[in-house]
């Protein structure tokens, strides 16, 4: 049946006075021509009737209230799926096999950016997207439009009534530090529902976790001391990859963000000054239509403009630098800014020339400002050698300082920004610098050494048997069953070793030896006897509600932070890390082993 013919059978039940459905609730999230489609009259198709639409409509005004806007983006629902999801659902129910129950892990094979570790990002958003998971009756009109006419109405109308609260999800805590084949998710349910879960649990995990990794890295390769802001909304890969991005990067470390939408929803501090183009639209200090400023004391109105002027002769005497030398616009786009923000100045000074004119003029109106009561905050560089330029613009802010006699020019702050990425913050700690804050856009936010994390989401177990799969590729062997992980530390308090546990294997206990072995190795096993150890995983869903408090973005960036600390120095380090070590217990080895022979067919020689 084609979409046409579709379209007759919704006209003959929306005609009727049993069933009604509104098409505004179409219209939103179908272009034009599918509403006209699906609205247009055409003969009765007998052989499937569509759901009753008057539960469509109550179930959509109940979906509707469910969550507010700012929690989750609005594309976050069943249907950003991949389509062999919502086939194999269906085959899953046609076969009557989509009640037995599945156990699904979710895991990556390998840490990215050539490092060895990794943050652990989407778990919230995870919940929240389980929680609310619920067809909208215009999904079903979409899917009858393009899964073949032979599925049955029962199909739609059982997807239509479909929750996930039959299910369990297990997971790490949001922000703990994992490695290469631990189950970050573990998923119970029916095989229709987890099967059903995949593309979108893979889709929030995937980016979440690799750009706080990427954040993390960039914090671990500057100094404890300097100040790290995301800037890379502009560059990031479309508004849901920026607010991502955003949340993501607050969560790996970084201190603050550009992006506005991002300091509403997520209670990230907000930081910006001005752009090449404020200070390009000014051409001299004719241009000032406003050239006063009220002292902050007083609330005396001052000749500012007239101060800045006087100021930078002042300024040029210290530098041996000609007034005439600097750019007038330049000077006149910084007095206009510290007029409009006199307690939040940081003026951007490169866009002619850094210590011949953005300089002086900055430190012209700074003078000015404080002969009004207020303290400019500092100057950004957006090019050049920037190593070089910072420590010739302290070296300045010193001089100037000291011929002032005010003190605290020496410590204005220097922001650096211009393409940076974790190799340049590495060698500009070589090379020595007196910048106090990066801003830092592409190379962070669109993760550019390495594209995606690539997490799986693997069967595991079903109807209580254990499933494994096997490849030539040993990497890609899962290892099979419902697994516990622990979190072995040694007396140090570091970190020593990831333990998998068959499901209900006896807890490791402190300061009783264990054999680890390497999931794929007979040959690479080592006794290991905990000073400490930690379970990981806490059941976050069951029930149809979230079980666990989830702490707020601050919380867990804290959390991710005091994670890291307890790592060895050598494993976070940026060239030539240690591998971390994931093992498993002696029996879940022989288990896994065993099972995998058996899994291989056996060749026959001829």
């Amino acid at each position: 049946m084609n979409i046409f013919e579709e379209s007759k059978v919704l006209d003959s039940h929306l005609s009727s006075e049993s069933t009604t459905i509104e098409l505004s609730c179409l219209e939103s999230s179908y272009p034009f021509s599918t509403v006209q489609q699906l609205s247009r009259t055409t003969p009765e198709y007998s052989s499937s009737p569509i759901p009753n639409f008057d539960r469509c409509n109550s179930q959509l005004n109940e979906k509707n209230t469910l969550m507010s806007a700012s929690e989750q983006s609005s594309v976050v629902q069943p249907l950003l799926t991949d389509l062999y999801q919502i086939s194999m659902a269906y085959a899953y129910w046609k076969g009557n096999k989509h009640t037995e129950m599945a156990t699904f892990d979710l895991y990556f094979r390998k840490n990215p950016f050539g490092g060895e570790y990794t943050l652990f990002a989407g778990l919230e958003e995870c919940l929240k997207f389980i929680r609310d998971y619920k067809f909208d009756p215009s999904d079903i009109l979409y899917l009858r439009s393009v899964l073949p006419d032979y599925v049955e109405a029962e199909f739609f109308d059982y997807l239509l009534n479909l929750n996930m609260n039959d299910i369990k999800l297990y997971a790490v805590p949001e922000g703990t530090v994992v490695f290469p084949r631990i189950p970050l998710i573990r998923v119970e349910g029916p095989i229709f529902h987890t099967q059903l879960l995949e593309t979108t649990l893979l889709n929030l995990v995937n980016f979440a976790s690799l750009v706080a990794t990427n954040a993390a890295r960039f914090r671990q390769a500057a100094p404890a001391q300097k100040v790290l802001l995301e800037f890379g909304l502009r560059r990031a890969q479309g508004p849901d990859g920026g607010l991502s991005a955003s949340k993501y990067c607050y969560l790996g470390g970084f201190d603050g963000t550009s992006n506005v939408l991002a300091g509403k929803l997520y209670d990230i501090p907000i930081k910006g000054t001005h752009a090449h183009a404020y200070v390009s639209s000014y051409e001299s200090m004719d241009d000032l239509n406003e050239r006063n400023l009220r002292d902050r004391i007083s609330r005396e109105v001052r000749p500012f403009a007239d101060l800045c002027l006087q100021y930078l002769n002042e300024v040029g005497k210290i530098l041996n630098i000609l007034p005439d030398e600097t750019n007038k616009g330049e000077l006149a786009a910084f007095a206009s800014y510290a007029i409009a923000f006199p307690t939040n100045l940081l003026a951007l000074v490169d866009t002619y020339d850094v210590l011949k004119s953005g300089l002086p003029n900055f430190l012209a109106v700074a003078r000015a400002l404080h002969e009004c009561n207020y303290k400019a905050i500092g100057l950004r560089l957006d090019s050049g050698d920037l190593a070089y330029l910072s420590l010739e613009v302290r070296k300045r802010f010193i001089e100037t300082g000291q011929k002032f006699g005010l003190p605290y020019f020496n410590d204005f702050q220097i922001v650096a920004s211009n393409d940076i990425n974790e190799d340049t913050l590495i060698s500009l700690a070589k090379q020595g610098n007196s910048i106090d804050t990066f801003g830092i856009g592409t190379h962070l936010v669109t993760c550019q050494k390495q594209a995606a994390l690539g997490c799986v989401y693997k069967l595991v177990e079903l109807a209580g048997i254990p499933r494994i799969k096997i490849s030539q590729d040993v990497e890609k062997v899962t290892i099979p069953g419902r697994k516990n992980l622990y979190r072995v530390y040694g007396h140090d308090g570091k970190a020593l070793c990831d333990l998998l546990t068959k499901f209900d294997e006896p807890v490791p206990q402190k300061g009783v030896k264990i054999l680890s072995r390497h999931p794929f190795s007979d040959q690479r096993r080592a006794y290991v006897t905990p000073s400490s150890v930690t379970s990981l995983y806490k059941l976050y869903w069951a029930d149809g509600e979230i079980k666990e408090p989830l702490p707020a973005l601050k919380q867990i960036r804290e959390y991710a932070t005091d994670q890291l600390l307890h790592l060895r120095t050598d494993i976070v380090r940026d060239l030539n890390p240690t591998p971390y070590k994931v093992s498993l217990t002696n029996d879940l080895f022989n288990f896994m082993h065993e099972l995998w022979i058996r899994s291989v067919p056996i060749g026959e020689l001829n």
